[in-house]
């Protein structure tokens, strides 16, 4: 398997645009904590990135020796809000941005049952490159629920098109992530986000779902017990035989450092 750090650490939770470290901060820390490759979000390198910037950015990314293993391409689809979508209506910058970072993998959004056709279209494009599509298990979005998520991926139909597997969002929507839910889902697995939460009705932080209203929980660290079960996830993963990129998804709790936690957290990942 393939380890991998979002330069999401870099991000606050609620603040995805401002990153408080630059990407050769983030690339030190990522090869010091022992990852394996990037993931790259706007916050850090997007299609509203300039042409110097984006070289830039590769030849950081080169000298680190750290591949990209997925493209989160613009705000849009960071922020899951109504926008997200029109990347699938323009899908053409994000795909030269891939291919500029060596990214086999691009983040896209869908919202709404008419986004299935443009999904689809994005795709086959996609395809023209030999780049895959992903959408991430998310809150307010085609893919919040198993059922969903399962029948969103039939209706696309496209091998290149497949999914980020994140569990605690399943958790935050009511969802089983365990191996039965990991089999099911197995033939479009292409990339597996790991972050965590403790889900409490006082916890400092609330997200709105679809299925089940407002949720709120804390933030903790992926290897902190009483929240995602992730000898449970990497169990499932283990019984489909999964050996693609895990991607540590989640900025640092308070109190600590993005190095620090990124550090604890690669640690925690390779001892499983």
């Amino acid at each position: 398997m393939q380890l991998s750090i979002s330069v999401r650490i870099a991000e606050g939770f609620l603040s995805k645009e401002n990153a408080i470290l630059s990407l050769e901060e983030v690339a030190d820390l990522a090869t010091n904590a022992g990852y394996d490759a990037i993931c790259m979000r706007a916050s850090q390198v997007g299609v509203q990135s300039s042409t110097e910037a984006v070289d830039q950015a590769a030849e950081i990314l080169k000298r680190h020796r750290l591949p990209v293993s997925m493209l989160t391409g613009d705000f849009d689809i960071v922020y899951n809000n109504d926008q997200g979508p029109n990347c699938l209506r323009d899908i053409e910058p994000f795909l030269q941005l891939a291919e500029r970072l060596g990214a086999p993998l691009l983040r896209v959004a869908l919202k709404q049952e008419e986004d299935i056709g443009w999904a689809q279209r994005a795709a086959d494009q996609a395809a023209e490159r030999n780049l895959k599509l992903a959408h991430q298990c998310h809150t307010l979005s085609l893919f919040e629920t198993v059922d969903g998520i399962e029948s969103t991926l039939r209706a696309i139909d496209r091998k290149n098109f497949g999914l980020i597997f994140e569990p605690a969002n399943l958790e935050i929507c009511g969802q089983d992530y365990g191996e039965e839910t990991i089999q099911r889902l197995a033939p479009w697995i292409f990339n597996v986000y790991l972050q965590n939460q403790i889900l409490r009705p006082e916890g400092s932080v609330t997200l709105n779902t679809w299925c089940r209203g407002e949720v709120s929980f804390d933030i903790i660290q992926i290897h902190d017990p009483g929240g995602v079960r992730v000898d449970e996830v990497k169990r499932g993963l283990d019984s489909i035989g999964y050996d693609g990129t895990i991607t540590v998804h989640q900025c640092a709790p308070d109190g600590q450092t993005p190095q620090e936690s990124a550090a604890a957290t690669a640690a925690y990942l390779k001892s499983l």
